[in-house]
């Protein structure tokens, strides 16, 4: 096993470092490019609720 020389240190090495998770995401689940009104589309009323309602009993 080697020791570390005050020479080899870096400030870089001495710094130290938070690994919480604390702050805002890196990446967002899903940009604003990727959606319809980022490609200039006009986000029409969801129809989800109405289909839920309407499927079929054996499902």
């Amino acid at each position: 096993m080697t020791s570390l020389e005050p020479d080899d240190l870096h400030p870089d090495d001495l710094r130290p470092v938070d690994l919480s998770d604390d702050g805002p995401p890196i990446l967002p689940d899903q940009t604003s490019d990727d959606t319809d009104l980022g490609w200039g589309g006009w986000r029409e009323p969801d129809n989800d609720a109405r289909l839920l309602e309407d499927r079929p009993p054996h499902w």
